[in-house]
């Protein structure tokens, strides 16, 4: 058996069983090892001088988080809540019930793709912005699963096209993971790579919205003793509201400019920058500046790392030796047929997604394996970018286990009426993972 498929549906087995992903990856690592002919003393320690592979990434996602730490303390994140909750109250109090419901989908869509980049506070703004606003869902009758699909394209599309943000991080270990797997990509390639497949998932929202939930559904009015989510009001001023424009326009800025015009990774000094304005402008007061950084970093830790982790899983597999075999035998299967080809590689990318749950950890090992099939069939660099891009992405919009489908359960079940499974994961998968393969499959093509 080829010890990269052995690693693999290990990983992936014990990951569906709920073991935590970081445990996971790591005795799939040690099974891979094993299988391949490394002692366990070899095995261990490539799995050890591996997890260096994402450490830069592990702090992007450190300082992002202690950056979004910070806006939120500005009052900023609140005063769009505060001004979405306003707009919808005074829609909600006329008869036009359409209208009503369009402006509450707009916005709720609008604030979920700037959490991504302008504001890049992730999930965070979930549970401050959708349990308000449950019971203008109730009295409009709007289909919770249709405000799941929404927050979730909002959660996972940005990241994919825009190389800002959590994107800058997604597309920066594109860049990086296929860099190591022998094919060398420019980082302004990839969000035109990545077009097609998210216009795949601009049409399945399309769908949501227009088709699968706009019939009214009927939920029972529930109180819920803490509707904001947290005992903390967070007030705001002018000011503060300023300066913390200020600092997501400084740390946008740097991050454009390093990663589009000298191509290297700005994630870090554009987080570093931003935390400064807020420092020195005095938003951020210096006794908790300490608190609110670390506090930013505990947010971000587990995802940090499960992409350590990941990396050394991908170590492993790579000196087994068997990553050449798996792609020469595969090759060989194929036949040169890219069309199968293409097809294969997104559903073996979707099931190793959605055992992890994360496409950012996923890459590593994506690309590890998908690069040089993809060399080795004959697929250009472009659709190679689109296939392993696609396919990293895949199960972040349907996995149980995905902070995209977590965060949208989490704001909607407060009052007990909205399942995990039924009401957010099977809607995001066919509405994103069919039209991301379809999509993908088109891109590898063409491109």
């Amino acid at each position: 058996m080829n010890a990269v498929v052995i690693a693999v549906l290990v990983m992936l087995i014990l990951s569906l069983f709920r073991i935590n992903v970081v445990i996971a990856l790591a005795i799939g690592a040690i099974v891979g090892g094993l299988t391949g002919g490394l002692d366990i003393a070899t095995t261990v320690s490539t799995f050890t001088e591996g997890l260096g592979g994402n450490a830069t990434v592990a702090l992007s996602y450190a300082l992002l988080g202690s950056f979004a730490v910070a806006i939120s303390k500005t009052g900023l994140p609140d005063a769009m809540v505060d001004l979405a909750i306003k707009l919808v109250g005074k829609q909600g109090d006329s008869k036009r019930k359409t209208y009503s419901k369009v402006l509450i989908i707009l916005i709720i869509l609008a604030i979920s793709i700037s959490s991504q980049n302008i504001v890049p506070v992730h999930i965070a703004f979930i549970p401050i912005l959708i349990p308000p606003l449950l019971k203008v869902f109730n009295e409009l009758e709007i289909d919770r699963r249709l405000i799941a699909t929404v927050i979730t394209f909002g959660l996972t599309a940005p990241y994919i096209a825009l190389p800002v943000g959590f994107g800058e991080i997604f597309h920066g270990l594109l860049q990086q993971y296929m860099l190591d797997s022998g094919l060398e990509v420019a980082k302004r390639d990839i969000p035109i790579a990545m077009l097609i497949p998210t216009a795949g998932m601009v049409v399945g929202l399309l769908i949501a919205v227009l088709f699968s939930y706009r019939k009214p559904k009927q939920y029972k009015t529930i109180e819920i003793a803490n509707e904001s989510g947290s005992d903390v009001i967070t007030t705001y001023t002018k000011k503060s509201i300023s300066f913390a424009i200020l600092a997501v326009l400084v740390t946008l800025g740097i991050q454009l400019t390093l990663s589009q015009v000298f191509d290297v990774d700005g994630m870090i000094f554009g987080a570093l920058a931003g935390i400064a304005v807020l420092y020195f402008s005095g938003s951020m007061k210096v006794s908790q500046a300490d608190e609110v950084i670390t506090s930013g970093m505990k947010m971000m830790a587990f995802i940090g790392f499960v992409m350590i982790t990941a990396s050394g899983f991908a170590s492993v597999i790579k000196e087994t030796g068997h990553v050449e075999a798996l792609v020469s035998q595969s090759a060989e299967l194929i036949g040169g047929n890219l069309s199968l080809a293409a097809l294969m590689m997104l559903i073996v990318g979707l099931l190793i997604t959605l055992g992890i749950g994360s496409s950012f950890s996923t890459i590593p090992i994506i690309a590890t394996i998908f690069v040089p099939l993809c060399m080795e069939v004959g697929f250009s660099p472009m659709a190679t970018i689109a296939l392993v891009g696609t396919a990293a992405a895949l199960g972040d919009a349907g996995s149980p286990a995905s902070d995209s489908t977590l965060g949208p359960t989490a704001g909607l079940n407060v009052d007990g009426q909205h399942n995990h499974i039924w009401d957010t994961c099977v809607p995001t998968f066919i509405h994103y993972n069919i039209p991301l393969i379809i999509f993908g499959w088109i891109a590898a093509i063409i491109l």
